[in-house]
Formats: C-alpha cells, sequence, structure tokens
C-alpha cells in the first residue's frame, strides 16, 4: 500500500503508522509523546493519520522503558513480533503496554 502523503507535522499525540522504509507500513502504530524535535519524522514521510485528543495524561504513563526497537534499542524485534504475535511480546517483554480500546471521535 503506497504511503500517505505527509500533511501534518509529527507533534505530540499524534497517531501514526510504523515503517521500515517507504511503503513499508503495516499494523503496528505509535503515538508521538515528545513535545518537539519529531520534524526528522516528517522528512522520513511518518503521515499522522490521527490524533489523541484527550487522554495523553494516560499515554504519558504507558511503560516506555525498552526503548526504540531492536537493533537500535532494547525493544522488540519486528521480525519476531511478525513471525510470533503476541506470544513472543508477553514471553519477552512483560512491561509492555497494550491499548485494549479506542474510539473514533467526530
Amino acid at each position: 500500500m503506497p504511503d500517505d502523503p505527509v500533511k501534518v507535522s509529527n507533534s505530540r499525540g499524534t497517531v501514526v503508522f510504523a515503517t521500515a522504509g517507504p511503503n513499508t507500513r503495516t499494523t503496528q502504530i505509535f503515538i508521538n509523546t515528545r513535545n518537539e524535535g519529531n520534524a526528522f519524522l516528517d522528512r522520513q514521510g511518518f503521515s499522522p493519520f490521527g490524533q489523541v485528543i484527550e487522554g495523553m495524561d494516560i499515554v504519558d504513563q504507558l511503560y516506555a522503558g525498552y526503548g526504540e526497537g531492536q537493533p537500535n534499542g532494547k525493544g522488540p524485534n519486528q521480525g519476531l513480533i511478525q513471525a510470533k504475535g503476541n506470544a513472543y511480546l508477553k514471553d519477552q517483554y512483560p512491561k509492555l503496554s497494550y491499548i485494549k480500546e479506542a474510539k473514533f471521535a467526530n
């Protein structure tokens, strides 16, 4: 699926598909939590498709101790997530937070 063009900046609270480069997005998403310094995401083609409008205080409480995914951080390996799914995540990353419900706002 072709990437969407970046129409808004990756500001705090924007919701974005994770990618490994052009036209590689999957179903993984992330929420930008930094107040500034996200312009590099715009340049790399990360196109926000949503915005947290209520509950950023909850987002700020999600566990972030694993950091970025491997090999740049201590977080999960993307290939193993695809191959083994939640069984891998629950076994290797027990502190990982999960979103159980999200709603669209009008």
